[in-house]
């Protein structure tokens, strides 16, 4: 996979060199290159940014060295169509990365390659769509990602109407709040993306129970020694019964799914649950209801004495 990253601070993407994703350029599984946006000024104090029409606070990232850093990637990106698939995935025709019209790819094979070769740029906003594991995943199977690092109120509009009639963009956001710009939402897309290629983690299968990989969270883990500060490791996880285990780790990924995210429970698959699973889940939601009772009825007991004091 080839990773294209602009910021106008490429020393805060340092991290990308270090631990798994530094060993993975290592071993080319990643092709990831960090770009200062700066170089693609021609002013002497490398302006990248200006003054937002129709007035307001703060300063907007200008489209030209923008517009000249993408099509750098562009031309350094072999010629395929981007936009020879539509939306709804049906075979349209489209022009090549060049600019040159293409032929209409009417094989479903030839479509989907299309799209895994169609550059994606990606840019880091609290008004884009939210991303997930779900997303990651997604992310994971294209050949070139492009992560555009805004600055100030934002980019240019324009760059990103322009850069969407050659690439496929996709606003993205972690989470709702607001950084100072987009890097530190780049360091952590690239992580989560990256670890998802092929050799990058070293055991996959520690991949599988993941949190948010089947729509649970993970269960708690545990290590030696068995008692640490008078807390015991469970001792079902030193059974040896990796039948109870696996049943054990189960139930606790519902537990901690219901008590934490229980909006993840809500769009679960139909049928993913068995009977022992929808059973661990009334367990869960009862306790917690009855724990919820129990805090509530403390709370009046101390404003009554309370009053009575009073």
């Amino acid at each position: 996979m080839r990773l294209d990253v602009f910021s106008i601070f490429p020393e805060y993407l340092a991290p990308l060199d270090l631990s798994l994703i530094g060993r993975a350029r290592e071993k080319r599984l990643l092709d990831l290159t960090v770009h200062d946006l700066r170089e693609w000024t021609h002013d002497r104090h490398r302006t990248v940014d200006d003054t937002p029409y129709g007035g307001g606070a703060g300063m907007v990232m200008k489209p030209e060295p923008w517009g000249e850093a993408l099509d750098t990637v562009l031309s350094a990106t072999p010629d395929v169509p981007v936009a020879e698939v539509s939306p709804s995935g049906e075979s349209v025709a489209g022009a090549s990365s060049a600019g040159e019209p293409v032929a209409e790819v009417p094989a479903a094979e030839d479509s989907a390659a299309a799209v895994r070769a169609r550059p994606v740029l990606i840019v880091p906003s609290p008004a884009g769509e939210v991303f997930t594991q779900t997303t990651a995943r997604e992310l994971a199977s294209r050949d070139h990602l492009v992560f555009a690092c805004g600055r100030y109120e934002g980019i240019d509009q324009r760059v990103i109407d322009w850069a969407s009639q050659r690439m496929e963009v996709r606003p993205m956001s972690i989470g709702d709040y607001v950084l100072n710009g987009g890097e530190v939402a780049v360091l952590a897309m690239v992580e989560a993306i990256a670890r998802l290629l092929p050799g990058v983690i070293g055991n996959p299968g520690s991949l599988d129970e993941e949190s948010h990989e089947d729509g649970l969270l993970e269960y708690p883990v545990y290590t030696k020694p068995a008692t640490w500060r008078g807390l015991d490791v469970p001792s079902i996880l030193l059974s040896g019964d990796h039948g109870k285990v696996a049943r054990w780790r189960r139930d606790q990924r519902l537990r901690r799914t219901a008590a934490t995210r229980p909006d993840l429970l809500a769009v679960l698959p139909a049928g993913s649950l068995d009977a022992r699973d929808s059973e661990v889940l009334r367990e869960a939601t009862t306790g917690a209801q009855e724990e919820e009772q129990r805090e509530a009825g403390s709370s009046r007991v101390e404003a009554s004495g309370s009053g009575l004091a009073e």
